[in-house]
C-alpha cells in the first residue's frame, strides 16, 4: 500500500500525456506587409529591379526601407505526418512524409505551392463545395487534379484551414445580442432587433430558441449588418412552427466574415479551423515534399503544422524544416533542434527567411535525419536571381552594378551584394566577369522575359524552360518496418528503388492516375490511401521538354541518404553552371562552366546544369536543327545498372525522357509539348 501512490502517478502522468497530445495549438501566418515591404498593396507582385533597396532610420530607431523596396512577400504552409506512394512496378509505401496546405492547386500541377499573400489569405469558398472535406481526393475523377465533382477542377491556393479570428469578428469576444420575436398562427413573423451588438464585418449566425409546444421546429434566419457593423434587420428564411409565445433569438460571432473571395483583412490574424486542417494534411503527404521557389529578396513565411502519424499513433514523432546549405541569418529558424526548436503534434511553427543568394537548395526534416530523410521527408526549393527582373533592354553587366554605378540607368546606384570584387570581398556569391559583356535582357523562346540560374551578369545561365529533378532513393523494407511496430535496422539500409521526383520510370515521363498504359499529360501520380480515397501523393512529374532551339535547366539534387547518383545524357551536352548553389566562375571573373554528358552527386549536394539543344550546344550556326529537330526524344538516365531497376531486373529506376518540342505551350514543370 506504501507504494500505490507510485501506481496512481503513472495513471495520471498517463492521463495529462493523452490529454495534452489530444490538444492543438494550430496557427498559420502571413502578413501582407512587415518592416522590409512596409506596403501591402506592393507585396503581391515582383516589382522590377533598379538597384539596391534604399533604407534609413526611422524615428522609433528601425531601420526601414526610405525607396525602391525590392522583392516581395511570400508564403507557404506545409504539413507533418504520413502518407504512401506508388511505384512504377505497383509496389506501394509507407512514409513519413509533409504535404501542402497551401498552393493545393499549383502543387498537383507541378509547380511550387509558394504565394504571394493575397492568395494565400484567401479563404476557402465555404459555400461550394462545402468544408471541411479534402479538396486533395479525387472522387473518382483520376484524370481531373484536384476534382471536386461539384464545382469542377479545383483552383484554390490559399491556406488550408484560415478562417477569421471570432475575437475580431465580435470585439471584446461577445458571443452575440438578444432580440424579440412576435408570432402568428405558431409562425415567426417579425423579429424586432433589441440589441443588435457591433462590431460585425459580415452577416453573424442567427438561432432561434425551440418552440413552446412539442413538435414545433426552430426557426432560422439570416440578418442585415450596418455599415457600423450593427444588426438591424432579421430577414426569416424558414420560420418554423408550433410556437405558442414570441421564442427568444441569439446572435453569434460573424462566422462567414472571411468567405469571401477577397477577405476582410481584419479577420484574418492566424486563426484556423483544425478540422479541415487534418482532413487534408492526414495521409497526404507528398515525395518529393512540396516544391518552393521564392526571388532574391523576398521574405519568405513558411508554416510547419504537425498533423501527427495516424498509421502510428505510438508515435509522439516531433518534425522540423532545415534549409540545407541555405545561408540563414538566424539559428532559431534552422530547423536543427539542438539551436532551434521542434514541433510537437497538433502544433504549427511559423519559419521566416530571407532571400540573399540565388541557387538551387532543398529542405528536410532535422529529426533523427536518417529516418525521416529515408522515409520521404525531403524536398527542393531554388531562389531565383535577381537578374530575372531587370528590365528589357538593359545590359546585364551594367544594370546590377558590376562597374560601380558606371553605365547605369538615371537614378539607380550599384548594389554590393551583385557588384562583388574579390579585392574587398572574398565572398563574392557572384564575382563580376572578366570582360564586360553587354548582353542584354530579353526574351525566351516562349516569348517571356529571360529567366537565369543567377546573376551571371552575361547570360551564360540563361534557359527557357526549368525543371526540378530531386534523386532519391528508399529502402522497402525500412519503410515496412517503419510502418509496423519493429525497430529499424539503419545498418542493414540498402535502396532498391531509385526515384526522380518521387517516380521511377516508366512513371517519370507522366503517367498518371495508376494508368500504366495510355501516356497521359504530366500530372500527379495517385495513390489510394488507408481511408480508401485516392491521393496526389506524388504531383512532379521528370519529364522533359525543351523547344526546338531551346535550353532546359535542370535543378539537381541528391536527396538519398545512402547512394550516390550519378545521371547522364546521350546526345544532348549538359552545361554545369552551378554547384551546390555558387556560380561556377573563379576570383578573376573566369567563367568555370564546363560541357558535359555525365554528372555524379553525393547525399547533400546540388547542381545546376543547362541541357542545350541550341546552336551553342552543338558549336555551330544551325547546327541545332539537324542534330535536336522537333519530335525527336533522348534520355536521361543513370549508368548506374543496380540504379536502373524497381526492385527487380527490369528497367525503370532513374531515367526519363528528354522531348524537343516544336513549341513549349508554358514556362512551367507540367508545359505541354506541341
Amino acid at each position: 500500500m506504501k507504494k500505490s501512490y507510485k501506481v496512481w502517478l503513472l495513471i495520471l502522468l498517463v492521463c495529462v500525456a493523452a490529454e495534452v497530445a489530444s490538444a492543438q495549438s494550430f496557427r498559420v501566418q502571413c502578413p501582407t506587409s512587415t518592416i522590409t515591404h512596409p506596403t501591402a498593396a506592393n507585396n503581391n507582385s515582383e516589382p522590377a529591379y533598379n538597384g539596391p533597396t534604399v533604407f534609413s532610420t526611422n524615428a522609433q530607431g528601425y531601420v526601414t526601407p526610405a525607396s525602391n523596396v525590392n522583392g516581395a512577400l511570400k508564403c507557404q504552409q506545409i504539413s507533418g505526418g504520413d502518407g504512401y506512394a506508388t511505384m512504377a512496378d505497383g509496389t506501394q509505401t509507407f512514409m513519413f512524409s509533409f504535404g501542402p496546405l497551401s498552393g493545393l492547386a499549383d502543387v498537383a500541377n507541378g509547380l511550387p505551392g509558394t504565394q504571394f499573400p493575397n492568395v494565400f489569405n484567401t479563404v476557402y469558398p465555404y459555400a461550394t463545395p462545402p468544408q471541411p472535406g479534402d479538396p486533395a481526393t479525387t472522387d473518382g475523377a483520376i484524370d481531373s487534379p484536384y476534382t471536386q465533382g461539384i464545382t469542377g477542377l479545383f483552383t484554390w491556393n490559399g491556406a488550408v484551414g484560415l478562417t477569421g479570428d471570432q475575437s475580431v469578428l465580435v470585439p471584446g469576444g461577445g458571443t452575440g445580442a438578444v432580440a424579440a420575436a412576435t408570432i402568428a398562427g405558431g409562425l415567426v413573423t417579425d423579429v424586432t432587433v433589441t440589441n443588435g451588438g457591433s462590431g460585425y464585418l459580415s452577416p453573424p449566425s442567427v438561432t432561434f430558441s425551440p418552440p413552446t409546444t412539442p413538435g414545433g421546429v426552430a426557426a432560422l434566419g439570416n440578418t442585415i449588418v450596418s455599415a457600423t457593423g450593427q444588426v438591424t434587420i432579421v430577414n426569416i428564411t424558414y420560420t418554423g412552427s408550433g410556437y405558442t409565445s414570441a421564442p427568444t433569438v441569439t446572435f453569434g460571432p460573424g462566422v462567414n466574415a472571411c468567405t469571401s473571395a477577397n477577405p476582410p483583412s481584419q479577420c484574418l490574424t492566424g486563426h484556423v479551423d483544425p478540422r479541415p486542417i487534418m482532413d487534408v494534411g492526414v495521409m497526404n503527404g507528398n515525395i518529393p515534399a512540396p516544391l518552393m521557389a521564392f526571388d532574391e529578396d523576398d521574405e519568405f513565411f513558411l508554416t510547419l503544422t504537425n498533423v501527427g502519424m495516424i498509421m502510428r499513433p505510438d508515435l509522439f514523432e516531433q518534425h522540423t524544416v532545415h534549409f540545407h546549405g541555405y545561408p540563414n541569418a538566424s539559428s532559431f529558424y534552422d530547423g536543427v533542434p539542438d539551436a532551434s526548436v521542434a514541433i510537437n503534434i497538433g502544433g504549427s511553427f511559423t519559419y521566416y527567411y530571407m532571400a540573399p543568394d540565388a541557387g538551387t537548395y532543398f529542405w528536410h526534416c532535422h529529426i533523427t535525419p536518417p529516418e525521416h530523410l529515408q522515409m520521404g521527408m525531403v524536398g527542393q526549393l531554388y531562389v531565383r536571381p535577381r537578374q530575372d527582373r531587370v528590365p528589357s533592354g538593359q545590359s546585364l553587366y551594367t544594370y546590377l552594378g558590376y562597374q560601380n554605378g558606371i553605365g547605369l540607368p538615371a537614378g539607380t546606384t550599384a548594389d554590393p551584394r551583385t557588384a562583388c570584387n574579390p579585392a574587398n570581398d572574398i565572398l563574392c556569391s557572384a564575382t563580376m566577369p572578366a570582360a564586360v559583356n553587354t548582353t542584354p535582357q530579353g526574351n525566351d523562346k516562349l516569348g517571356n522575359a529571360q529567366k537565369y540560374a543567377y546573376n551571371d551578369g552575361d547570360g551564360s545561365t540563361a534557359y527557357d524552360v526549368e525543371y526540378p529533378i530531386q534523386m532519391h532513393g528508399f529502402d522497402p523494407n525500412f519503410h515496412f518496418v517503419g510502418m509496423t511496430f519493429n525497430p529499424e535496422m539503419f545498418v542493414d539500409m540498402k535502396d532498391k528503388y531509385f526515384l526522380l521526383n518521387g517516380r521511377s520510370y516508366p512513371d517519370t515521363v507522366g503517367l498518371t492516375g495508376g494508368q500504366k498504359t495510355v501516356p497521359v499529360a504530366p500530372g500527379p501520380q495517385a495513390t489510394q490511401s488507408s481511408d480508401g480515397s485516392m491521393h496526389y501523393s506524388q504531383p512532379l512529374p521528370a519529364i522533359i521538354n525543351i523547344p526546338a532551339g531551346g535550353k532546359a535547366l535542370l535543378r539537381l539534387v541528391n536527396l538519398s541518404v545512402s547512394e550516390y547518383h550519378t545521371l547522364q545524357t546521350l546526345g544532348v551536352p549538359m552545361k554545369v553552371v552551378g554547384f551546390n548553389a555558387k556560380l561556377l566562375r573563379d576570383q578573376g571573373g573566369n567563367n568555370t562552366e564546363y560541357y558535359t554528358n555525365s554528372i555524379t552527386l553525393g547525399g547533400g549536394e546540388s547542381l545546376d546544369a543547362i541541357l542545350d539543344a541550341s546552336d551553342a550546344g552543338c558549336g555551330s550556326t544551325g547546327c541545332a536543327a539537324q542534330l535536336y529537330p522537333a519530335g525527336s526524344v533522348f534520355y536521361l538516365y543513370t549508368p548506374n545498372l543496380d540504379h536502373l531497376s524497381n526492385d527487380a531486373e527490369n528497367f525503370g529506376g532513374l531515367m526519363t525522357e528528354v522531348h524537343i518540342c516544336s513549341s513549349v505551350s508554358s514556362n512551367t514543370f507540367g508545359n505541354t509539348c506541341n
